[in-house]
């Protein structure tokens, strides 16, 4: 975790280069990226591996899916309590 962009990404990229996923907090949208940046130099050769690009779009679906889950166990708490008050279960 880092404050700015370009302080984390040297040791990020150091770190993970080709698995890991860059995500930015704190924005009222899901925001992922692949780790290894554009590659414009091998764009065009079919010479990239695609496997961080797909980390990071699945990670983008997972925090949309655990976002959705957090939100709907948090809405009207108190008909979900008066319910389980008087027995009944959904």
């Amino acid at each position: 975790m880092a404050m700015y962009h370009d302080q984390g990404l040297i040791p990020f990229k150091a770190l993970t280069f080709g698995s890991g996923t860059n995500i930015t907090a704190g924005l009222s949208f899901i925001r992922t990226s692949p780790d290894h940046g554009t590659a414009f130099d091998i764009a065009g050769t079919n010479s990239a591996d695609e496997s961080s690009m797909i980390k990071a779009i699945f990670t983008a679906v997972d925090m949309v899916q655990n976002r959705k889950e957090y939100f709907s166990s948090r809405e009207n708490a108190l008909v979900r309590r008066e319910k389980q008050s008087a027995g009944i279960h959904e």
